[in-house]
């Protein structure tokens, strides 16, 4: 396998001394893992970062091997990460599509939508910005993989949005995240805790 492709970076998991194997969502292959050797050493620390953007160059002699890969930062994401509330939502949309998706799977519109979500998250003026683009990105998430996704209704208030936000953990929890919803839960209670300070 060799695959050359701009990807979003998810997750990224200590491995050995100084590797990391990082999840990484492309457009037209989905979601990789990969070694990456290095990862938490100074030079590619700042760039496994989950929610920046880089350019991956991944390889492996057979299908059964865990491929290694070579990052190149594109855009990162790093500057959010000292705002509460940004630092929220890209830690639960990275942990949600990291925790759910198979892998070698192409999901273009969903790498298209989360594109879009993590640009609206680090250049919106406020979280109303952006919070029901991540209830739109969650609902495309739970339809890509089958289990429905319904629409929110007419009210556009911040009540009514919070309380589709709401409604929606339900479906996560129970579809999605049925065996594992502990520790990703966790980011999505985070980013709701710091959501509700938001005033109507």
């Amino acid at each position: 396998m060799h695959i050359r492709a701009p990807a979003i970076l998810l997750s990224a998991r200590a491995h050995g001394e100084t590797g990391v194997i990082a999840r990484l969502l492309t457009h037209d292959h989905g979601l990789l893992a990969a070694y990456v050797a290095g990862g938490r050493g100074r030079q590619l620390r700042p760039v496994v970062i989950p929610g920046n953007l880089v350019e991956a160059d991944i390889r492996s002699r057979a299908e059964s091997q865990l491929p290694f890969a070579r990052l190149e930062l594109t855009e990162s994401r790093g500057p959010w990460l000292n705002e509460p509330l940004p630092a929220a939502a890209i830690g639960w949309v990275c942990a949600l599509a990291a925790s759910v998706l198979p892998e070698r799977h192409a999901y273009p519109a969903l790498h298209s939508a989360l594109s879009a979500l993590l640009d609206a998250i680090c250049h919106a003026p406020s979280a109303r910005g952006w919070t029901g683009g991540m209830i739109g990105f969650e609902r495309l998430l739970l339809r890509e993989l089958g289990y429905g996704g319904e629409g929110m209704g007419g009210d556009d208030g911040w009540a009514a949005t919070m309380a589709e936000f709401d409604r929606q953990a339900l479906l996560i929890e129970r579809y999605l995240l049925a065996d594992r919803r502990g520790d990703v839960m966790a980011a999505r209670a985070m980013l709701r805790d710091r959501l509700a300070r938001i005033a109507d």
